[in-house]
């Protein structure tokens, strides 16, 4: 059984507890959308990530909203927030406290396999939800892909491979993230995104975004100089003294020339 197995079989798991959605009192600020940025300049997807299965902890105490305003102010495209409690150690509590305290777009990070997540996530403010084409048969994401889309949600629909990218394609995905890191090996290589940004279709309706692996602004430069126009970067922001220089050097004229 590979991690990824492991994971979505917890997921499946966990989602039998879940209660149905009721609706929400809160009123979250308005936000903008990641395609229309990405569409118009380059950007970083930073990330709020306690703990990984790879990495261990990271920053399991991090106050999220300081993070959160530290990543607005610096220019980010959106926030992502992982909310797997089991392998992250992140919560829905933390999307829901980063929702209401930006403007930009939130992202719920997770494994998305039942529309009930889809339905918690836009409760807690998400306004993007991840679906990864590894973790699910076709049938099933295609349902859940449109289903979001019906919500008023973006969709982020990540790829590993050339088969997988001509999957998110049929779906008409407009935001489609390569994950660099294997997620049956955990082995990470940026060049994943070069490869796969050689057969990506730039029709200025969607958009390439290079996930993982990112660690310096030389990683960044390279990704959008492959193509991408977006990278998705956490364990560098949260170990970053300053992560909003680093946002700002990774997107930075110079860096994206």
């Amino acid at each position: 059984m590979t991690i990824l197995d492991k994971i979505i079989a917890t997921k499946y798991e966990e989602i039998k507890t879940y209660k149905p959605v009721e609706p929400s009192a809160i009123a979250f600020p308005e936000k903008s959308k990641l395609l229309q940025h990405l569409q118009e300049k380059n950007g970083v997807i930073s990330e709020i990530k306690r703990a990984s299965p790879s990495k261990g902890d990271i920053q399991t105490r991090v106050d999220v909203v300081a993070q959160a305003k530290k990543y607005e102010a610096a220019g980010a495209a959106a926030i992502s927030v992982l909310t797997d409690e089991t392998y992250f150690k992140g919560s829905i509590d933390d999307l829901r406290k980063v929702a209401e305290a930006v403007s930009i777009p939130v992202l719920c990070k997770d494994f998305m396999v039942s529309e009930i997540q889809i339905d918690r996530a836009q409760h807690a403010g998400g306004t993007i939800i991840l679906l990864i084409v590894a973790a699910l048969e076709k049938q099933k994401l295609h349902s859940l892909y449109q289903y979001a889309i019906s919500k008023g949600l973006e969709v982020l629909v990540e790829v590993h491979d050339e088969e997988e990218l001509y999957t998110a394609l049929e779906l008409d995905a407009k935001l489609i993230g390569v994950n660099n890191r294997n997620l049956k090996t955990f082995d990470v290589s940026v060049e994943r995104t070069a490869q796969l940004a050689e057969k990506f279709p730039f029709d200025g309706e969607r958009v390439l975004i290079s996930e993982s692996g990112m660690n310096t602004k030389e990683d960044a430069k390279f990704a959008f100089a492959s193509g991408a126009s977006g990278i998705l970067v956490g364990e560098a922001l949260m170990r970053s003294e300053d992560p909003g220089n680093w946002i700002r050097q990774a997107t930075s004229e110079e860096a994206i020339r």
